[in-house]
């Protein structure tokens, strides 16, 4: 199983350039950032820092969108990352939600979502692709190489996964619902002619290693709220009890009532108040590092190949030290 961190690109960058290099000392392999240019710094920019700093970490966003950025411009931004450090970047991508909403965008269709995922990784690639009706091939790339890697929760988002992605970004961690989201996708992928065992699967979530699971809780409760954003739009899409998507997910949202994205990602969210102590141990890791390895090895043997570990909380530094000294060490390989 590889290991990645996720971070917020809040400033100095300098911070989040030293994390990353903590990370990578750790035994970390990928260096991931949230994508929102409103409530964060520019990550691309950071990127540059971090590879430079590092020399293995593949590095990418966790998730940008197709709506953000023309196409051209994100594929040419890690063409020349690729050329600068040597392919070790990926890209992660969903329809966006807070890089959207923020600025007062709904957030992209699947359909627009898909062709992005074609489009940006042959022009990143050196291949020609259509953009808004015109071929387009970027002359300089040579031997160029980005995964895509599609965030997603409901059933077309699942499928469209399987269908295009070369990676499936899974933001929980509860083994019932990995278990059904990978089949969906491996499915999915077997239908569209397609190795579904060639899709790598990545979950990520927050991960707190320590004995005081009350105050592991607190400071991981955002990110119950951020997974309801989602869950919310697959509420008014299919429904409460359709049966599209499975209740063991869904059924926590009844008290929900809004979200500012001011308080995106961050602990102490006023806006998860909503979130009970069981979504927060089911979509996180939380405990001694002995439970972080035992749920690690429950999502290893449904066919998870990297845990992304989410450390938007006070505890930082001591988390990424012991998943390098304990928990990395378990399960690598």
């Amino acid at each position: 199983m590889d290991f990645g961190l996720v971070l917020q690109t809040d400033p100095p960058a300098s911070g989040v350039v030293e994390l990353m290099r903590r990370a990578e000392n750790s035994g970390f392999d990928y260096g991931w950032t949230f994508d929102s240019a409103v409530l964060w710094q520019e990550p691309f920019v950071i990127y540059s820092r971090i590879l430079e700093h590092t020399e293995r970490l593949i590095v990418g966003p966790m998730v940008t969108n197709p709506g953000t950025r023309t196409w051209e411009v994100t594929a040419s931004t890690f063409a020349t990352l690729n050329d600068m450090y040597g392919n070790r970047t990926i890209c992660g991508i969903g329809r966006g939600d807070s890089a959207m909403r923020v600025a007062g965008r709904q957030p992209n269709t699947l359909a627009r979502l898909g062709e992005a995922i074609e489009t940006i990784r042959d022009l990143a690639e050196g291949r020609e692709a259509v953009v808004d009706g015109n071929p387009v091939r970027i002359p300089w790339i040579k031997n160029g190489r980005l995964p895509v890697w599609m965030a997603a929760y409901g059933p077309k988002a699942l499928a469209l996964t399987g269908q295009k992605a070369d990676g499936f970004i899974l933001q929980l961690a509860d083994p019932f619902l990995t278990e059904w989201m990978v089949k969906a996708v491996r499915t999915a992928a077997a239908e569209a002619g397609r190795d579904p065992d060639a899709v790598t699967i990545c979950v990520a979530a927050p991960a707190y290693v320590g004995d005081d699971l009350d105050h592991a809780r607190e400071q991981c409760r955002w990110f119950g709220g951020m997974v309801g954003n989602h869950v919310a739009d697959l509420v008014s899409r299919y429904g409460e009890h359709s049966g599209a998507v499975p209740e063991y997910l869904t059924a926590y949202i009844k008290e929900r009532d809004g979200y500012d994205y001011s308080h995106h990602g961050r602990t102490g969210n006023p806006d998860t108040a909503f979130v009970p102590d069981e979504i927060v141990d089911r979509f996180c890791l939380l405990g001694p590092a002995e439970a972080h390895i035992e749920k690690l090895e429950r999502l290893r043997a449904l066919g998870v190949d990297q845990f992304a570990v989410y450390a938007m909380h006070d505890a930082k530094e001591s988390t990424i030290d012991a998943y390098g000294e304990r928990i990395i060490p378990a399960l690598a390989g």
